[in-house]
């Protein structure tokens, strides 16, 4: 990489940082994200005032906030796409009453934007907005699946060392392609399964429908759940088109 591609890629990925730090912590001061990017000051003012200046943020009180400009950024990309799914994950909620979410990529990232959660005492609960990886939540391999092989192959790569394991994961995101529909049992949190399916729009796949629960009341359920979520996917793409 040359000189000047990689001061480019350091100030792509200060300007993201400091747009994800804003959103976590909304009004975070210039000292604060110049710390926590462990940049100078000055650096870090440019690019702030650069991001005030086309309203990707906001200045409050000499604190930070996201601005308009993100949000018309995304709803332009993906409109009311939360809106469009909640019917959907509250009908199977009560149909299943383990939770229902809705997840779109970030990057390298699977982030739930929408949800409802079961109202059993001892329920799987996702907290929103938060980044998690592709793999292995359910979620994330449809997304994951979505994507080129070579893209698939990059990330996987990155993440798995082990070659059988690695080979293990190639077959299983080729199956959830094909089939469309991801399972996980027990393989982010031990006592938790899942099973999704994509929202394709118009040939593109915009974002993953999840139901998540206990993996003692759910596992014998997976089946049917997944089957539900085929009219159930097809019905938050409906709204979008």
């Amino acid at each position: 990489m040359t000189e000047s591609a990689a001061k480019s890629h350091r100030t792509v990925s200060r300007v993201t940082a400091i747009l994800e730090l804003a959103a976590e912590q909304p009004g975070i001061r210039l000292g604060t994200l110049a710390s926590a990017l462990d940049a100078p000051k000055s650096s870090v003012f440019g690019l702030v005032k650069g991001l005030v200046s086309t309203g990707y943020l906001v200045e409050d009180d000499g604190g930070f906030h996201l601005g308009p400009a993100l949000g018309n950024l995304l709803t332009a990309e993906r409109p009311n796409l939360a809106d469009a799914a909640r019917p959907t994950l509250e009908e199977l909620r009560d149909a299943f009453d383990e939770t229902a979410m809705l997840g779109t990529g970030v990057g390298d990232s699977v982030v739930y934007i929408a949800a409802a959660e079961s109202r059993q005492l001892i329920r799987y609960s996702a907290p929103l907005r938060h980044r998690r990886p592709l793999f292995p939540p359910s979620a994330g391999k449809v997304l994951l699946a979505a994507r080129s092989p070579r893209k698939r192959d990059a990330y996987l790569n990155s993440i798995i060392v082990d070659p059988a394991r690695l080979d293990e994961a190639r077959t299983e995101l080729e199956r959830v392609r094909t089939e469309g529909v991801a399972i996980n049992r027990g393989e982010t949190l031990p006592d938790v399964s899942a099973t999704a399916r994509p929202v394709v729009v118009h040939g593109r796949t915009l974002a993953a429908i999840a139901v998540a629960g206990p993996t003692t009341r759910i596992a014998e359920r997976l089946p049917e759940i997944a089957e539900a979520l085929v009219e159930a996917t097809r019905a938050v793409a409906a709204r979008l088109s």
